[in-house]
Order: structure tokens, then C-alpha cells, then sequence
């Protein structure tokens, strides 16, 4: 169906980074430095690291399904040697003392030291690769996000497709939907949330996206989601015309994601799988 198109709304996505540890979720929409650290002890000492800029090069918000085995190639191949020494030792560390060990494991200080080891461009990869080697679990990764900063939780929501295969830590992608951190919220619509949310959770994040800027071609599995959903169709009328009768323009995604809904629905039991994605 041809649809009436209006200029699209500005984006708001720019980068939004750490946020407090501890607080509610207006509190964390707020910025804070990359290299705060959540857990109170201080960071290693270091020589300041800078990595060489490649604007081309994919991150995690333009590649969130990218498996560990991708990040790690990726990073081996463009962090300078001092990152990389230092990204191999903490592999290396949580791998040996996975899991939970007494108030802070070695691996959750690593975590924190990632953006000032790494860089801000491969600060996310890093981070997830830790959790991997460390095998976190559900109860690991729920105190990472609790207890972490923006950059900290938006690993642990790139993690979750890796670390868990069912539906148990939907409560780090609810929280996450909850903020307006535009960052936060990329990461929550990967392919964990596309696997377990419930379709109307699902259809409201989704509606999150649009109102926030966040484009929708971040939605993991976007199109099998949106085929033949009629309610979701509605709630997407029911918000251009709210923005049209307001004198606001609508967003072109919108579009995008009504004309997915047309085609044809999805095969019966389909709509909301389980299962470990790979």
C-alpha cells in the first residue's frame, strides 16, 4: 500500500553514554563519564590509550548480532598492541574465575576499565567478550546491569543472545525500554528481545523507538515480528495521528514498519520462539 509520506522527524539517537550506577531510570538517562567507576574501587593505572579512528569499521549498534568469535577477530585486528595485550589478559583472567566470586570478580573490574583500555570504538566489544569468557549467567549479568553504568548494561543487553537461552533475563530488557538513554535502548532491541518479549511488549518497544529517534532498522528480526500484525498496525495509525492532529511530522520509519505489518502473516506458533540464538 502507498502511503503519504512526510518529512521524517529529527533524530535524537546521538550517543548518550554512562549514566549513574544506582537510582531511577531518570537518573540514569543521564550522562556520565565513560570510565566512571560503578563499583567504587579505582581503576588500574595506566597510560592513556587512543586508538586510531575507523569510521567504517562496525560496532556493536551497527552489528548487534555479530557472534564472539566475530568481536574478538575484529578487535585482534584493529586494537593497537598495548590494548590488545591488555584485552587478552582480561580474557584470560575471567575465563580462569568465571562467574560470581565474593562482592566484585576480577572480570567486573575489567569491565570498567574497558573504555579507557580500548577505546570508545571498541569499548562494547570488549566488554561483551569479558562476559563471554566469564561465563556469565543470569545472575552475574543482572548485577553488571544493576550495578553498572550506561556502558556496562548496554554490553550485558549485547550479551544476552550469547549468555542466555531462555527467557529469564527479560527483566534487563524491560528496565532497559523503560529509559529514554537512545543507546541503551538499540541495544535492548536486539536479537534477545526479539526472541523472548511478548508481542506486546514487543510492539511497544518498538513505538519506543520511533518516539525516541531510535531507527528501526535496529530492531533485531524486525520484519517476521511486524509481518501480518494487526495490532500492531493499529497502535502505529493510532501514533500518526496523534503526531498529524498535533502538527508534528511523521516519522518515515513508521512507515517502514506499517507496510511489514501488511504482508503476510507468519506461519502459526511462530510468533513468539524460544531457544538459544546462535
Amino acid at each position: 500500500m502507498t502511503h503519504p509520506r512526510s518529512t521524517p522527524a529529527a533524530r535524537t539517537d546521538g550517543p548518550q553514554d554512562d549514566t549513574p550506577a544506582h537510582g531511577d531510570t531518570a537518573a540514569r538517562d543521564a550522562q556520565a563519564p565513560e570510565d566512571a567507576n560503578p563499583l567504587g574501587t579505582p581503576d588500574t593505572p595506566s597510560t592513556p590509550h587512543t586508538p586510531g579512528t575507523h569510521t567504517t569499521q562496525p560496532t556493536l549498534d551497527t552489528a548487534p548480532a555479530s557472534s564472539p568469535a566475530d568481536l574478538r577477530r575484529h578487535l585482534t585486528t584493529h586494537l593497537d598492541p598495548a590494548a590488545l595485550a591488555w584485552l587478552e589478559h582480561a580474557l584470560d583472567e575471567a575465563a580462569a574465575h568465571p562467574g560470581i566470586h565474593g562482592p566484585i570478580s576480577a572480570w567486573e573490574l575489567r569491565l570498567a576499565e574497558a573504555g579507557r583500555r580500548c577505546g570508545a570504538a571498541y569499548a562494547d566489544a570488549a566488554r561483551v567478550l569479558i562476559l563471554d569468557a566469564a561465563r556469565a549467567g543470569t545472575d552475574a549479568l543482572t548485577r553488571v546491569y544493576f550495578q553498572g553504568t550506561a556502558d556496562e548494561r548496554r554490553a550485558v543487553l549485547h550479551a544476552l543472545p550469547h549468555l542466555v537461552s531462555g527467557p529469564g533475563a527479560l527483566p534487563l530488557v524491560e528496565d532497559a525500554l523503560r529509559t529514554n538513554d537512545t543507546r541503551l535502548l538499540t541495544a535492548a532491541v536486539g536479537p534477545y528481545a526479539a526472541r523472548h518479549l511478548a508481542p506486546h511488549d514487543w510492539r511497544h518497544a518498538v513505538l519506543k523507538c520511533l518516539f525516541t529517534g531510535v531507527p528501526v532498522d535496529r530492531v533485531a528480526d524486525l520484519p517476521r515480528r511486524a509481518r501480518g500484525d494487526g495490532e500492531l498496525a493499529r497502535m502505529l495509525g493510532d501514533y500518526a495521528a496523534e503526531r498529524t492532529a498535533a502538527g508534528r511530522t511523521v516519522p518515515e520509519d513508521l512507515y517502514r514498519v506499517l507496510d511489514l505489518t501488511e504482508s503476510a502473516g507468519p506461519a502459526p506458533g511462530t510468533d513468539h520462539p524460544h531457544g538459544k540464538e546462535s
